[in-house]
């Protein structure tokens, strides 16, 4: 079986579906409490670039701390990068990686759809 990775925050309704999603798949994956163990500026990289998406893409800009951070004028990448590894709150959930590819949650199609590849 292909290894799965989901980086989860279990006080998420959307996440918590995720891993349910998972589990009635059968899928054993690797769970990573990303507010717990966040990920490093590197494998925020490689999560990025799987994802095919920006690091403001996969930020929650409705957070506090995006606005208290002034992150919305920020344009610099590794800016951005850097204040998800220094607050993995700002960080989109939930995350499913697969065989070299990623997937967000939302919506959980999303994740059907990784699933199946």
């Amino acid at each position: 079986m292909s290894r799965v990775k989901i980086y989860h925050n279990p006080r998420c309704s959307k996440s918590r579906n995720a891993v349910a999603l998972l589990q009635e798949q059968g899928i054993e994956a690797e769970v990573v409490k990303y507010l717990d163990t966040p990920p490093t500026k590197e494998e925020l990289k490689e999560i990025l670039s799987m994802l095919g998406i920006s690091a403001r893409e996969l930020m929650r800009t409705k957070e506090a701390i995006y606005k208290e951070m002034g992150l919305k004028d920020v344009e610099d990448e590794e800016a951005l990068i850097d204040a998800m590894v220094a607050n993995p709150k700002l960080i989109e959930r939930p995350i499913v990686i697969k065989e070299g590819k990623a997937a967000i949650g939302r919506p959980i199609e999303n994740i059907i759809a990784l699933l199946q590849c």
